[in-house]
């Protein structure tokens, strides 16, 4: 589960009633991106035939530019999230986080999910007993990877959610 009960307002655009922009919207979607894009070989080196979790983060840049639909983008993260489906380990944690990418375009606090999944990927493929290690440095990649404008944003969403979030933003 990473989506809390309540919305959080500052994760719904103002057209729907909350205070998120457009133009940070679309900084989420390619922040999430990025977090998904910099795990996906975890995934490509299992499933090298498979191009639904790739396809799923270009989905996901597609939107932010204003290239495709939110449908479109929405529906690219459900061919990725069941890339996912029969595997297990880092490759599946992978194919996950690139699922929340694109699905972002339709709710916004899936940026999280994109950076979690990511994370739960590195520690993953990590050699026994550096899962830990590898996970706070993964975060820190991602949070090094925030544009200024959301920065606030989205450190606080990790304070908020990390508990279910698997803990995994303590980096």
């Amino acid at each position: 589960m990473i989506l809390p009960k309540d919305r959080d307002p500052r994760f719904i655009t103002i057209r729907r009633g909350g205070t998120l922009t457009d133009s940070d919207h679309r900084l989420l979607a390619l922040w999430a991106a990025a977090c998904a894009a910099h795990v996906l070989q975890l995934f490509e080196s299992v499933q090298p035939a498979d191009t639904r979790p790739r396809q799923a983060i270009e989905q996901s840049r597609a939107w932010a530019r204003g290239e495709i639909t939110m449908s479109q983008s929405r529906a690219a993260g459900g061919h990725a999230m069941a890339a996912a489906r029969y595997l297990s380990g880092a490759a599946r944690h992978a194919a996950y986080a690139a699922g929340q990418a694109a699905v972002v375009a339709h709710v916004a606090a899936h940026e999280l999910g994109a950076a979690a999944y990511a994370i739960k990927a590195a520690r993953a493929a990590a050699p026994k007993g550096e899962g830990e290690r590898a996970g706070r440095l993964e975060c820190r990649w991602q949070r090094d990877q925030l544009p200024e404008a959301i920065r606030a944003l989205v450190l606080d969403d990790q304070r908020v959610r990390n508990d279910i979030c698997w803990s995994v933003f303590d980096c």
